[in-house]
């Protein structure tokens, strides 16, 4: 059986590169692009070469970052752009397989194993010419790691100072890999390796020689997980997407978004404003891929320590509907929130879950209004016509605007696609 090829693209620096190939002035110089501090999201999202050497870090406040590089130079985001310049690499990965699942805005892995024979058998003149084109076509620079698994693939981008192709075989991953700290292996995030370090395992190699029964008592069955990612030992497949449908998976199990409110919120119109604005994305987004929902949830973060929970709630009849999606996420908050200023809420979040396609007939309530239920939909239809042609907020509910500082949010158009899970159910 041929050995897989998985090639990790990477492009750095992402949104400060998407700036400064789009405005000139900015090469060159200390930039980084940074929320609004109005908005309290004023944080530093991306910085170009020249501020990372001056020691600027992403995700420090924007004041940290000016006390370090009193020039540097800052831009609000934009994601419009940032969507559409990772989409056009991501064309650039499909002509060399439909194999191409995207970990966020800049990177996707790619499955070329059957593309291999086109290019001679050699694999590494598909990564040159991937990374060849994104320069020439898009004024962009890729890491890329190739290996036979998804984690070294990535780890060899990861570790790329930038513009380099890294390759990890079975022949030399443990010389490659394994002197590395070992918190630079994906999934393994700052409390993870907190507690390895306490066990006396600080690299990639230690972890993997490990006994298992010590990670188990540890970590339960990511003990071994973890172990197996470190031995290279990673058979998960690179998932098919469907560029039809920006590139989501084509069997997608939940569809959500979430926000930091621009304001506490503390009173119930607020709540329902912010809540329908999220639903309205969610369900849209729905329609989009021809989905509905059997249940949704809720995530609320408070303002005071910031503690975090979620709920759900089954739907009697599947559904894409906004109205229906909206009222049962905010039924289900006002049933675990006072909605008041003695309990603020910072952040709210509504998802969709156990999605079937619009194609399984659907289940009515014996003693609901198919019809009428069948209007909604065709309504919200016409409703994502109009807005795919004039923009989102061509069109919105009374319930929206009742919080002048969000009726302005363009949720939807401004939400950034969370990275598919590595883990499959």
């Amino acid at each position: 059986m041929r050995k897989r090829v998985i090639i990790h693209a990477d492009m750095n620096c992402f949104y400060a590169s998407v700036e400064q190939h789009l405005n000139p002035s900015l090469r060159g110089i200390p930039m980084a692009v940074a929320g609004d501090p109005k908005k309290r999201n004023g944080i530093i999202l991306a910085k170009s070469r020249e501020a990372k050497a001056m020691g600027v870090k992403t995700g420090e406040a924007i004041w940290q970052a000016k006390s370090k590089c009193p020039s540097i130079t800052i831009v609000p985001p934009n994601y419009k752009a940032y969507m559409r310049y990772s989409r056009l690499a991501r064309m650039i990965y499909y002509d060399y397989t439909d194999m191409v699942e995207p970990f966020g805005l800049d990177e996707s892995w790619l499955d070329v194993t059957g593309s291999v024979d086109l290019f001679g058998g050699v694999p590494m003149l598909i990564a040159e010419e991937i990374s060849e084109r994104v320069k020439a076509e898009l004024g962009l620079t890729i890491s890329v790691g190739m290996s036979w698994n998804k984690v070294f693939a990535k780890f060899g981008s990861d570790e790329d100072p930038g513009d380099g192709i890294a390759v990890i075989t079975p022949e030399n991953f443990r010389s490659t890999v394994w002197p590395y700290p070992v918190g630079g292996l994906i999934y393994i995030g700052n409390a993870t390796r907190r507690k390895l370090n306490s066990m006396g395992i600080f690299t990639i190699g230690g972890l993997a020689n490990a006994p298992i029964e010590m990670l188990n008592r540890r970590f339960g069955k990511m003990g071994g997980i973890i172990r197996a990612f470190a031995n290279g030992m990673d058979s998960s497949p690179v998932k098919e997407m469907d560029p039809s449908k920006a590139d989501s998976d084509r069997t997608i199990k939940s569809i959500g978004n979430g926000l930091t409110a621009p304001h506490d919120i503390e009173d119930r119109d607020s709540a329902k404003a912010l809540v329908y604005l999220l639903s309205e994305s969610v369900a849209q987004r729905l329609r989009e891929s021809r989905l509905r929902a059997r249940q949704v949830s809720i995530s609320v973060r408070d303002a005071q320590n910031l503690l975090y929970y979620t709920r759900q709630v089954p739907l009697g009849v599947a559904s894409n509907i906004t109205t229906e999606i909206a009222s049962a996420a905010f039924a289900l908050l006002e049933q675990n929130e006072p909605l008041n200023s003695t309990h603020p809420l910072r952040g709210l979040g509504v998802r969709a879950g156990k999605l079937i396609s619009m194609d399984v007939p659907v289940q009515e309530d014996l003693f609901g209004d198919a019809e009428k239920r069948q209007k909604m939909e065709n309504l919200d239809f016409a409703i994502d016509g109009l807005r795919n042609r004039f923009g989102n907020s061509c069109v919105k509910r009374m319930g929206e605007l009742t919080d002048e500082t969000m009726a302005s949010l363009d949720i939807k158009r401004d939400n950034v696609v969370h990275p598919v899970g590595f883990f499959y159910e």
